[in-house]
């Protein structure tokens, strides 16, 4: 390997573990405790080296953003490939949202401003838009007038969202009900949205 090779590498070692450090710090103690000086400590650098992969906070902010977009995308494809018929695919696929949220709470979090503020920037961001397309599709197949509107197919994805994401909310902030509970909440909702998805 080249010294070019080498350095790049290098380079990308230390961007990744400036956002592990991150997010390190954010599972213990919050979001509203990351700051760049944490995270030169964290991994015993200064904070100037900090500024020269990430212009600010915001910009880790972002990056982790981004990163919860492509996995939460990854998962619901994963999901959604497991099944051919379109309600079973979005069963999957908004479960899978659902472990999502709770296994990358953090993240989570952060994409959607659960309990915190939200980054802003992510608005630009496609990769958001990744999970938001397969489930629209899924939905789309499902409903069986001809021609649906796009407004349509659209109060129909923000019902799922809505309610998916608000008994997310709810768990996230601790009131919620035992996972049992939870896991038959969210089925019902699902399974009711998709037997009347064509209202």
């Amino acid at each position: 390997m080249g010294s070019k090779e080498r350095i790049a590498r290098l380079k990308e070692e230390t961007r990744l573990n400036i956002l592990d450090a991150a997010l390190e710090i954010v599972k213990e103690d919050g979001w509203n405790a990351l700051s760049m000086r944490k995270i030169a400590d964290k991994i015993e650098y200064t904070a100037p080296i900090i500024y020269e992969y990430f212009a600010n906070k915001e910009g880790i902010l972002l990056e982790l953003t981004r990163k919860g977009y492509i996995i939460l995308a990854g998962e619901i494809r994963t999901a959604r490939n497991l099944h051919d018929k379109p309600e079973a695919q979005l069963e999957a696929m908004w479960v899978a949202y659902w472990n999502f949220a709770f296994k990358y709470k953090e993240l989570y979090q952060l994409m959607y401003g659960v309990d915190m503020n939200c980054c802003e920037l992510k608005k630009s961001m496609p990769e958001a838009e990744l999970a938001d397309d397969m489930l629209w599709d899924v939905i789309e197949k499902l409903i069986t007038i001809d021609k649906p509107s796009e407004d349509f197919i659209c109060r129909k994805y923000y019902t799922f969202w809505s309610i998916i994401h608000g008994l997310i909310s709810i768990n996230l902030v601790n009131k919620g009900r035992d996972d049992e509970m939870n896991q038959r909440i969210l089925k019902d909702a699902i399974r009711g949205i998709i037997k009347y998805i064509n209202d």
